[in-house]
C-alpha cells in the first residue's frame, strides 16, 4: 500500500492536566474519512486510558504501552507500538500520548531518527498546562514539567473556565522564561472540556502547524535556569514523500509484545497488583476479572476518600460501566459503553498502603459465580 508520510502530533502535558479529554474531543471532531491511531503511555502499570477513550469511531485504532516512560531502553517500546499500530491502522494522523511523567525531548528524540523521518511527518507538539499549577513549586521547579513546555508548539491552558484571565499571562511569562529566545514560536490558546464542541474545531486547524523542536543556544540561558538540564536539539524534518508500507521493513502486524498476555495472569482471587515507581511518585494499579461487580456508590466514596494526586479506573459496577478520572481532589464520573474487566490506578507523591486499599476494594465487591 502506498500511504503518505504520516502527520504526527505529541500531545503532552503535566499529571491529570487533560490530555486524554483533549485527544477524545479531537477524535470526536475529526474529519469523518480519515482514519486516525492514537498511542497512549501511562506511568503506571495498569492501561486505563484506552477504557476511558472508549472510542465507538470506527476510524479510530488505539494502543497503550504501560508501566512508565515508553522512550526509556532506547525507544524500543513505542518504536514496536509505532509499528504495530501503523500496520493495523495505516492512518491519516497519529496522536502521541506519553506519560504525565514521562521525557518529552527524548520522545521527539526518538520520532526524529532518520528512518521515522520518511514515515512520520512531526507536526505541532501540542502541551496542556493548567495554569493554577504556577503557584505550585512542585511543578514550576519539576524539570519535566518546563521541560513539557520548551519542546511545545501549540500551548492550551486547560480548565481554563477555571481560572481567571490573569493567570494566562502568568503562563506566558514563565513560557518567556523557559523558552527564552524561542518563546515568539508559540502559540497559546485557552482549552476547557466545557467548551470542548467550541474549541475542538480551532484546535484541529492548528494541528498541522510544523514542529520546530527545541534549538539549545546561548540565548536560551533563561531555560536552562529554570531547569538546570541542557535542552537536546531536535533534527529537522524532510520534506514529506510517498512510501510503501508494505515494503518497509519497520512494519510489522505481528505482535511481538506479550504485554497484552500477562493481563491474563490472575490470581486464585481473580485480580492482579502491579506498582511502579519513580521521578518521586508512586503508583499501584489492579485489575479484577469481570466477573467482579462493585457497589457504585461505595466506590465513588472510596475514591473521594483516598489520599492521592491521581486516580483512572474503569470499573464495572451494579449500574453499569463506569470511568472515573480524579486529579487532585477534583473528580470526574463518565459512562462506559463496554469494557473487558475493571481496573483501577493510583498515584502519589508518598508511599501508597497498596493492602489496605486492597482490602478495601475487594470489601465493596461481589465476585458473581463465585
Amino acid at each position: 500500500m502506498i500511504q503518505s508520510i504520516i502527520p504526527t502530533n505529541v500531545i503532552t502535558g503535566f499529571l491529570g492536566v487533560g490530555k486524554t479529554s483533549l485527544i477524545k474531543a479531537l477524535l470526536q471532531h475529526k474529519p469523518e474519512a480519515e482514519v486516525w491511531a492514537v498511542l497512549v503511555n501511562e506511568f503506571g502499570e495498569i492501561g486505563i486510558d484506552a477504557g476511558l477513550l472508549n472510542s465507538n469511531k470506527q476510524q479510530v485504532q488505539i494502543k497503550e504501552v504501560a508501566g512508565g516512560c515508553m522512550c526509556c531502553a532506547a525507544g524500543l517500546p513505542m518504536q514496536v507500538a509505532i509499528n504495530q499500530l501503523i500496520a493495523k491502522a495505516k492512518p491519516d494522523r497519529l496522536l502521541i500520548e506519553p506519560t504525565g511523567l514521562g521525557h518529552p525531548e527524548e520522545v521527539l528524540k526518538v520520532l526524529t531518527q532518520p528512518h521515522y523521518r520518511q514515515v512520520l511527518a512531526m507536526k505541532a507538539c501540542v502541551t496542556l498546562v493548567d495554569a493554577r499549577k504556577l503557584d505550585d513549586s512542585r511543578y514550576t521547579e519539576h524539570e519535566i514539567f518546563n521541560q513539557q513546555l520548551r519542546v511545545a508548539d501549540l500551548v492550551l491552558a486547560s480548565k481554563a473556565d477555571s481560572y481567571k484571565g490573569s493567570l494566562m499571562t502568568r503562563l506566558t511569562d514563565h513560557l518567556e522564561l523557559v523558552k527564552g529566545a524561542d518563546r515568539q514560536a508559540i502559540t497559546v490558546k485557552p482549552w476547557s472540556l466545557k467548551q470542548a464542541d467550541e474549541l475542538s474545531l480551532s484546535i484541529l486547524a492548528l494541528l498541522d502547524l510544523p514542529h520546530k523542536g527545541v534549538t539549545s543556544t546561548s540565548s536560551n540561558s533563561a531555560a536552562n535556569s529554570v531547569s538546570g538540564v541542557e535542552p537536546k536539539v531536535i533534527g529537522a524534518i524532510q520534506e514529506p514523500r510517498l512510501i510503501d508500507l508494505n515494503y518497509s521493513p519497520l512494519f510489522s502486524e505481528q505482535d511481538t509484545d506479550s504485554a497484552g498476555s500477562q493481563y491474563n495472569q490472575f490470581d486464585e482471587r481473580g485480580l492482579q497488583r502491579k506498582t511502579n515507581q519513580g521521578d518521586g511518585f508512586y503508583s499501584c494499579g489492579w485489575v479484577f476479572e469481570p466477573s467482579y461487580e462493585f457497589d457504585f456508590e461505595q466506590l465513588v466514596a472510596l475514591i473521594k476518600e483516598l489520599d492521592v494526586v491521581r486516580l483512572k479506573a474503569v470499573m464495572i459496577t451494579e449500574e453499569g460501566i463506569a470511568g472515573f478520572n480524579r486529579v487532585d481532589s477534583e473528580l470526574s464520573i463518565v459512562e462506559i459503553d463496554d469494557a473487558m474487566d475493571s481496573r483501577i490506578e493510583l498515584l502519589s507523591m508518598s508511599k501508597i498502603d497498596i493492602q489496605a486499599v486492597e482490602a478495601a476494594l475487594l470489601a465493596l465487591s461481589l465476585r458473581l459465580g463465585a
